[in-house]
């Protein structure tokens, strides 16, 4: 064999087996999941022993924090690692991403990652309809728009930029959507195709296809949120929680159908954890594979489900669409054999805008990827905290309803509200570490901290 041939194989397995050592990296967000929604993070009524298993093999986060109050602008800030000062979507509104918008997918394309997006991709409105495949993902199946996303029994879904039907129908009053931006939405008479479980065997396909190369999986369920197109629940005796098939048991039959239901759907992202957990080991990829778990905002109160039901923020105040911490605040597991130390918990202040360099850092990716407000969490994932950036602050915006906003320093949080109308609105003020709930406001013994904290909302927001 020629002297440059022999070279060239040399070089070709060197770099194969560097390729190797990456790590598959899979990445679940749930749909308006509360912080008190898990057992390991607290829930008491319902039970989520395969997540608990994730966070007892792994690490499980007790600072982490969403990108927003509300789906749209919390997945742009995942994906784009901007926080909403700073990011393109800043709310469910108009809005969408740009060409020149880039998302950690991408990147991990550029070497060599085979990428696939499965569920709800939601970021802005309305969306192109192969928005995920212009930002990065080879393969994407499921809802572009979040509005569709709201059916669990669509008429149809959608696989890389084409509409693929499905056996259900809405009811017929339902489907006019002349400006394309609640395209699909609406509710099921003929529920027959269940969204979620095809996304779902669509996601675990994937994943067994790609087992011989590195993968980045992000699975992106639309559950446990409400079915709760403007009211039109009434059709279904305000059930705004539809599943196939409730798990029959006499405690839960005596609760509200729309209990049933959320619990249900609760077991089934637990149930897809230990399906996912079981797969990884089946194929032999475990060792080489790290899975996030998180939630794209706080719980919420809709299509007939109540949220003290369940206790689904745990001690924190708040909901979806709120800045206090029980919009914002959500359970984050990462899980990875041989690779993140199992049985850590992690007090780390953190938000989706660090996923963006985490992904990155962890793929091995060299410098020269976007400028990100986040900061990598690699070193404390792998164990080294000793090693670990932390940020000076947090920052969120939510204008809507008035305008908010939200900065946390160390324990200290600020909290604005009516900033749209009034940008001189007061600031209230909290001690996190002394005051989880957010009950006591303290802005006027600590007027030092106040204007402190109000600089940094000023400095933080850059018109869109």
């Amino acid at each position: 064999m020629p002297r440059f041939l022999i070279v060239l194989s040399v070089l070709l397995s060197l770099s194969s087996a560097l390729h190797a050592e990456r790590p598959n990296l899979i990445y679940i967000l749930a749909d308006d999941l509360g912080y008190g929604d898990l057992s390991c993070y607290g829930q008491s009524t319902l039970q989520t022993p395969n997540l608990d298993k994730m966070a007892a093999e792994g690490m499980r986060f007790t600072r982490h924090h969403a990108g927003s109050t509300v789906c749209a602008p919390s997945r742009c800030v995942l994906m784009t690692g901007l926080h909403t000062g700073h990011c393109r979507v800043r709310g469910n509104g108009p809005g969408q991403l740009q060409a020149d918008d880039k998302t950690f997918a991408e990147e991990l394309r550029k070497v060599g990652y085979k990428t696939g997006c499965f569920g709800k991709w939601g970021i802005g409105n309305p969306p192109p309809i192969d928005d995920p495949n212009r930002h990065g993902f080879d393969q994407f199946y499921g809802y572009v728009n979040m509005f569709h996303a709201h059916n669990y029994y669509p008429e149809f879904l959608i696989r890389n930029g084409k509409h693929e039907p499905l056996r259900n129908k809405l009811y017929p009053d339902y489907r006019d959507y002349s400006t394309g931006a609640k395209e699909g939405a609406g509710v099921a008479e003929v529920a027959v195709d269940y969204a979620p479980h095809l996304i779902a065997d669509e996601f675990f396909s994937f994943v067994e296809r790609n087992k011989d190369r590195n993968f980045f999986a992000y699975y992106a369920l639309n559950i446990p949120h409400a079915n709760n197109e403007a009211g039109r629940e009434k059709r279904i005796d305000k059930n705004g929680l539809r599943v196939p098939e409730v798990i029959d048991s006499a405690k839960r039959r005596s609760w509200p159908v729309q209990e049933q239901g959320f619990a249900t759907m609760i077991d089934q992202i637990d149930s897809d954890v230990g399906r996912l957990m079981a797969l990884l080991k089946k194929l032999g990829i475990e060792n080489n594979t790290i899975v996030m778990f998180s939630s794209d905002n706080g719980p919420h109160q809709e299509g007939g489900h109540q949220m003290e039901f369940f206790n689904s923020n745990g001690e924190l105040r708040g909901m979806k669409r709120d800045l206090y911490d029980g919009g914002v605040k959500v359970p984050f597991i990462v899980w990875g054999p041989g690779r993140v130390p199992a049985g850590q918990t992690s007090d780390l202040l953190s938000g989706f805008q660090d996923i963006f360099p985490t992904m990155l850092d962890l793929a091995e990716v060299e410098g020269g990827y976007p400028q990100t407000d986040g900061l990598s969490l690699a070193p404390t994932l792998t164990g080294h905290p000793e090693r670990q950036a932390k940020h000076e602050h947090l920052y969120w915006e939510f204008f809507e309803q008035g305008g908010k906003q939200a900065v946390v320093k160390g324990h200290w949080k600020g909290i604005r509200l009516g900033t749209l109308k009034n940008p001189d609105a007061p600031l209230e003020l909290y001690h996190l570490k002394t005051d989880p709930s957010e009950e006591n406001n303290i802005a006027d013994q600590h007027p030092e901290i106040v204007k402190e904290l109000a600089t940094i909302m000023q400095r933080e927001h850059v018109d869109p």
